[in-house]
């Protein structure tokens, strides 16, 4: 990650260990590893969160969201697959009055159910070792399919764990119970995986909505990009980084290229999210899970391999992208996947002084990469604690970190989006939400050096003397690798390509 499009020229192995000292303590990925105790539990790790005002054509009433799950999935990883946890909670949150205090929060818990499919051999039935057991899987619920991966949904409007709570149903026959599609095991197994997964999006109902949703949750291509391995090998990058690379944004691989999450996407009207006259709400996902765990030493079809029980105990949390790999002191991670925003006081430190630009200095200021002069780093907390004036801040607002979306800015169609968002002069775009195609890579690592100071946001420009330096990790994301609707995100890769 160390390409660097300056207008001063500063040399490639320069730059590379410049970010290499000031990134390589944490794992640079929205949010794939970020803490110590995660990287436990991948089944509860949220990888990235989206919020935006949809832009597929006749959707504009609609915001999105998109909370993804279970980093650095491998197509090929059977026989088990990456089903999500029955013993979580997966929840996303929004705040629609400012106080840093979720006032919506949809709730997904899942369950698993083997079928226990059998083959008749030697006269004997004997139970299949698979997820499927050779019969076509192109349905919902398919014969062929060994288990069956099924949530719920439920919508508590006040206080996550006291406030009131409904179902969330299906718009065709009111049902409360949802099918997840089965990964996408190979072509021979599920010829045509985009037409199976189409069938588990679901129309539903909403309490306290006028209008319905949309919601689907099964696996896709991961939407993050980002040059991992050559980044953690002291960002080994062989690409030049200089202003003269015409392609220096898009010059580095993409590690994840090959990689899946798991997505769980709600299209939900605008209208049902907005309190007031308020247009800005914010959002974040987090997980839980019970707070103790008794494992069973003899697990048999009557009882599971663990009991769980106690209290929820928040492990994942996340709104704005890299903000506990990039910010949050290595001490505090895991403390700041357990918070919540409305405390988020006791972090402000790494907001208001950050570490990484003040290392950029240290070894290279004497090259022009000056860190921001400005403290406290109002420019930051705009960005990542109140919203940005003007853009996506709340009427009255409480410091806390969030993705903040001002639902009143139109979205921006398929073909005219920017990818760096509000630095790139759209609007619709991250910091304001986060859309699939906003690079926040290239973004953040660019308002962390004082872009926003160039653009009189919390300071002058005269407090960023490197504001103007275009980094890139350099590898590139736009709108074009995305589809132009609902869920946006891309079928995932297949374990086998071969039918």
């Amino acid at each position: 990650m160390s390409l660097l499009r300056s207008k001063t020229v500063l040399g490639a192995a320069i730059l590379g260990n410049l970010l290499a000292l000031a990134f390589t303590p944490t794992a640079f990925a929205s949010s794939h590893r970020e803490a110590p105790f995660i990287t436990q539990n991948p089944k509860v790790d949220a990888t990235d969160f989206y919020m935006f005002r949809s832009y597929e054509a006749g959707r504009s009433a609609y915001t999105t969201l998109v909370a993804d799950y279970v980093p650095l999935q491998d197509a090929y990883g059977g026989p088990n697959y990456f089903a999500l946890d029955p013993a979580a909670l997966y929840e996303i949150h929004i705040d629609n009055n400012g106080d840093g205090k979720e006032d919506i929060t949809f709730q997904f818990r899942f369950s698993n159910t083997n079928k226990d499919g059998q083959f008749t051999v030697g006269g004997k039935k004997v139970s299949i070792p698979l997820v499927i057991n050779g019969g076509p899987i192109d349905s919902v619920n398919p014969a062929g399919l060994n288990v069956r991966e099924t949530y719920s949904v439920t919508v508590v409007r006040g206080d996550r764990r006291s406030g009131t709570r409904s179902a969330v149903t299906n718009a065709s026959g009111g049902g409360t119970v949802f099918d997840k599609p089965v990964d996408n095991i190979g072509n021979k197994s599920i010829p045509n995986y985009a037409a199976y997964a189409a069938q588990h999006v679901y129309t539903v109902n909403i309490p306290g909505c006028a209008t319905p949703a949309r919601m689907f949750v099964g696996q896709r291509k991961d939407p993050f990009v980002v040059n991992l391995g050559e980044t953690f090998d002291l960002i080994n990058i062989k690409a030049p980084a200089t202003e003269f690379a015409a392609n220096a944004e898009s010059a580095a691989k993409d590690d994840l290229a090959l990689k899946n999450v798991t997505a769980i996407e709600m299209e939900v009207p605008t209208a049902c999210l907005t309190a007031g006259t308020d247009p800005v709400i914010g959002g974040w996902t987090t997980a839980s899970l019970r707070q103790g765990r008794l494992l069973n030493p003899t697990p048999n079809t009557a009882t599971s391999a663990s009991k769980e029980g106690g209290a929820w105990v928040q492990v994942s949390r996340l709104g704005m992208p890299l903000v506990n790999e990039l910010v949050i002191g290595l001490k505090d991670k895991d403390r700041f996947n357990a918070s919540k925003p409305v405390n988020d006081a006791q972090f402000a430190d790494y907001v208001t002084n950050p570490t990484a630009p003040a290392l950029v200095e240290v070894l290279y200021g004497s090259a022009g990469a000056k860190a921001p002069t400005n403290f406290p780093r109002n420019d930051l907390v705009a960005a990542f604690l109140t919203g940005i004036k003007g853009v996506n801040q709340p009427v009255t607002v409480v410091a806390s970190e969030m993705l903040r979306l001002n639902t009143s800015i139109a979205p921006t169609a398929v073909g005219s989006q920017n990818r760096l968002g509000v630095i790139g002069g759209d609007n619709a775009g991250f910091p304001n939400g986060r859309r699939p195609g906003d690079d926040v890579v290239d973004v953040v690592l660019r308002v962390a050096m004082g872009k926003l100071c160039t653009l009189n946001i919390g300071c002058a420009p005269s407090d960023a003397p490197a504001g103007g330096l275009h980094f890139t990790d350099g590898a590139y994301l736009d709108e074009t690798f995305f589809t132009a609707g609902f869920p946006y995100l891309k079928t995932p890769v297949a374990g086998s390509p071969q039918q």
